[in-house]
């Protein structure tokens, strides 16, 4: 079996020396401009030559992460980066939108482009569909288990597809799907999609169900997974074939990426080693608690412990007594000693509340006795105050750990030397002549200083210039072959032939320098104008603007509010489509035929967000319903329901720039393209500019979904089952919401395949912008209705339709929902405009 490639990261200079030092065949890396982690050190964009040069020096590839949204006027800047990573010699770029992927097919297509775990890929029409947009490997979705990998290994080869597997084995879980998180752009417009994820997933939240806060006792982090740590199942995903192991950690230090990376280096190179003693490496290095997260199927309950969401390192014991003279009596096991770090927690009665941390390093101890210890932490005076009996005790640091992988990390990694090759050509009277013949493409030749003269003790021999000529200890170059045609017995001065040797050095270096920026880029290609080729592919609409009338696109989420959108229908007002968007299959049907005929553009349904390799059965209950068209949200419903009926796609295509568009529009027919929510009203006023505005359809009011999660709280804390098998369904049986420490009660929902939705309580509204909209040219906006009865979708529905008439002023309408929504309205992603900082390069 292959053994596959070790992917590690590096944040910085230090971690990717930690990296290559400790074992990886790669490192991915961000610059400071277009990557999903905007708080890493990251590198300057000067500094990528640099970066690959050493990196290839040492035979490991260089993977630089460009896993964001690109804006329309971003564009410019994106083709840029491409070049330079081109020009770099970049192993490969990480990538997630669809658009930045056909601009890299045209402008650099001898540069190689990984799908990145951006892109949701779940299944094997998303890998299908990341190979249509010239993706030559996919990093796979988190959440799938190894039978689903086996699942899509099958699938691929059916499809006659070949493409390398990437699969994450280690670091921390996104509880949302990567690239359909919402929660930092809803909440603080700090756009996940964006590289700038404010981990809301890490906060205390209350559970309230059926109105009433529901008891948990400590269990507060109800959207914090443990970490991932998969090393136990390296051999599993060996034998399933997945071509590279990725450990996550581009914020982590250079420690933590020497303890990590060594860990899984040694296990792939099946070196027998102390599961104890890895457990606790990777423990120390950084742990919120360690699991195998979905790889081994899904277990609610062990995913998400809910007790901490901070790190904490290997469990340690328990508190016995707290002892006057700041004293702690601990059992444990472990061979404690001064310098460690500990840590206990005092929880709050308050759920919201976290629990207060006291810790600190070991300043004295002494065992009293089997597992027994007393301790005193320092060096400042700790208030051990509200500490109780058996409260836990973690191991935060150790003093050898650290010293250790600080070491390790500092290890000197030499450049790997390349092949030299020298001829050796000269006579008597006359020069020594010394030609470079490998590498090849270089026409080096060097002359003695003085001419060769008869031997009259040691001649210039094999031995004597293999000595002179071979001494390239520290250069980087290794003399690996001598071709010697001298006549007769000559001598030269040792001196003479060190000159000659440095001389030669001197000048391949210079050569190798002056070629570097062309080396990468074949004698056949010739790189396209980025400013000409952005222009081709990014046409100017010259269709005169659209006289279709504005129209409303409802979607409900209950044959309640769907019966009240048909009883509304023969009133006039300007809805031209409902969506049906139901968690029950059974309900598909009958939403059908009571919305048959009674809107211009009738009624669709809509999917789930995400299928997975065993759910294409989950669109077989759409297609039975014959709606007159579906809203799509992922690659399967793209292959399977464009060829049945018309289709539009939803926002969960993350469509932000015109290259995206045009690629959704072209590539699968699509009818209009919603507009990505990770867009501020002048970004979409942007967009709007650069395509047929009349085939974009913008949600104005809703109720955003801030995660989206293949995680469910209903199983996790209402039942004591571990998955849809033994849930027994609370989420068929009660309401719940999850109460955040602003007080805000945001709804949860569930979709057929038990994926939790957790919605912002906080309706967001952009009413006000509907007069800058609609003068662009847009002419559907979409109206998402949540739980409201039937009464408050009336009065909803009205109230957009008379803005939409010019009947009352958008002020107005935005008063209105402040005033009946119970926890008013936000502008949310829609105020003119947000903060922007992540497509700003450093040099």
């Amino acid at each position: 079996m292959t053994v596959p490639e070790l992917l590690s990261p590096a944040g910085d200079w230090a971690a990717m020396q930690a990296a290559v030092a400790s074992g990886a065949d790669a490192v991915y890396f961000g610059v400071d401009a277009f990557n999903a982690r905007q708080r890493a050190e990251n590198f300057r964009l000067d500094d990528l030559p640099e970066v690959m040069q050493w990196l290839h020096q040492r035979d490991v590839k260089g993977f630089l992460t460009f896993n964001v949204l690109v804006f329309s006027d971003e564009l410019a800047a994106a083709a840029q980066l491409l070049i330079a990573a081109d020009e770099a010699a970049v192993d490969a770029v990480i990538v997630q939108d669809v658009g930045l992927c056909r601009l890299a097919q045209r402008l650099v297509p001898n540069l190689c482009v990984h799908g990145s775990t951006q892109m949701s890929i779940t299944s094997s029409a998303g890998i299908a569909q990341a190979a249509a947009l010239g993706c030559q490997r996919v990093v796979l979705a988190r959440e799938l288990a190894l039978r689903d990998l086996e699942r899509l290994q099958a699938q691929l080869a059916q499809r006659n597809l070949v493409m390398p597997l990437e699969v994450f084995v280690h670091g921390a879980l996104c509880v949302a799907y990567s690239g359909q998180c919402l929660t930092s752009e809803s909440l603080g417009q700090r756009s996940a999609n964006r590289g700038e994820c404010a981990q809301a997933c890490r906060l205390p939240y209350e559970m309230v169900v059926d109105g009433e806060p529901h008891a948990l006792e400590d269990q507060r982090y109800l959207l914090s997974p443990q970490d991932l740590a998969a090393w136990e199942l390296l051999p599993e995903l060996q034998r399933i074939g997945v071509a590279s192991l990725k450990i996550e950690g581009r914020l982590k230090d250079a420690a933590y990426v020497a303890a990590v990376t060594d860990a899984y280096r040694q296990r792939l190179d099946q070196i027998p080693v102390s599961a104890p003693q890895v457990q606790r490496q990777l423990e120390l290095a950084f742990s919120r608690g360690l699991s195998t997260g979905w790889l081994e199927g899904v277990n609610h309950r062990r995913l998400v412990h809910g007790r901490w969401s901070k790190k904490r390192g290997p469990l340690l014991g328990q508190l016995l007594r707290v002892e006057r003279g700041g004293w702690l009596h601990l059992r444990s096991r472990e061979q404690l000693h001064p310098g460690q770090g500990l840590v206990l927690e005092q929880h709050s009665s308050d759920p919201l509340q976290p629990p207060r941390e006291i810790g600190g390093r070991i300043m004295v101890c002494e065992r009293m006795g089997a597992e027994r210890w007393k301790l005193r932490l320092g060096p400042d005076r700790a208030d051990l105050s509200g500490l109780s009996p058996g409260a836990s005790v973690w191991l935060t640091s150790d003093p050898d750990w650290q010293s250790r992988w600080q070491r390790a990390a500092r290890r000197t990694v030499e450049a790997r030397s390349r092949d030299l090759a020298l001829r050796v050509s000269g006579r008597l009277d006359a020069p020594l002549e010394l030609q470079l013949l490998a590498p090849q493409g270089l026409d080096l030749k060097l002359s003695s200083m003085m001419p060769l003269q008869q031997a009259s003790q040691r001649p210039l021999d094999r031995e004597r210039l293999q000595e002179q000529l071979g001494r390239l200890g520290g250069t980087g170059w290794s003399l690996q072959s001598l071709e010697i045609q001298l006549q007769g017995d000559l001598f030269l001065p040792v001196a003479e032939l060190n000159r000659m040797r440095r001389a030669l050095l001197e000048l391949l270096e210079a050569s190798l320098d002056d070629t570097t920026g062309s080396a990468s880029i074949p004698a056949a290609y010739e790189r396209a104008d980025a400013k000409q080729l952005l222009a081709r592919m990014c046409p100017q609409s010259l269709a005169p603007q659209s006289e279709t009338a504005p129209g409303l696109v409802v979607l409900v989420r209950s044959l309640e509010q769907l019966q009240t959108l048909v009883n509304l229908s023969d009133e006039g007002l300007p809805v031209q489509s409902v969506v049906a968007d139901l968690e029950q299959p059974r309900e598909l049907r009958e939403a059908v035929a009571m919305g048959r005929g009674c809107w211009p553009d009738g009624l669709w349904l809509a999917g789930a967000r995400i299928t997975r390799p065993d759910e294409r059965w989950s669109l077989e209950p759409l297609i039975r319903a014959r709606p007159d068209g579906f809203l799509v949200r992922n690659a399967d419903q793209l292959e399977v329901l464009t060829p049945l009926a018309p289709c539009i796609g939803d926002f969960s295509l993350n469509t932000a720039n015109p290259l995206s568009f045009h690629w959704y529009r072209d590539h699968w027919k699509l009818q209009r393209i919603t507009a990505s929510y990770d867009l501020n009203l002048q970004q979409l006023l942007d967009l709007a500019a650069a395509v047929d505005p009349a085939l974009l359809e913008v949600t104005l009011h809703q109720h955003m979904p801030l995660f989206h999660m293949e995680h469910c709280l209903f199983c996790a804390f209402l039942s004591d089952g571990k998955d849809h098998t033994d849930c027994g369904r609370p989420c068929e049986k009660h309401h719940v919401t999850l109460r955040d420490r602003s007080g805000v009660d945001h709804p949860l929902r569930a979709d057929l395949g038990c994926r939790n939705t957790l919605f912002n309580g906080t309706a967001q509204s952009g009413v006000e912008a509907l007069p800058s909209l609609l003068r662009a040219g847009v002419r559907r906006i979409r109206l998402e209705l949540l739980d409201e009865d039937a009464a408050a979708t009336r009065r909803r529905i009205s109230l957009y339709a008379e803005a939409m008439a010019g009947r009352m002023a958008t002020q107005d309408v935005w008063s209105q929902e402040r005033i009946h929504h119970q926890l008013g309205v936000t502008r949310g992603s829609l105020r003119i405009r947000g903060p922007e900082r992540t497509s700003r390069f450093s040099r």
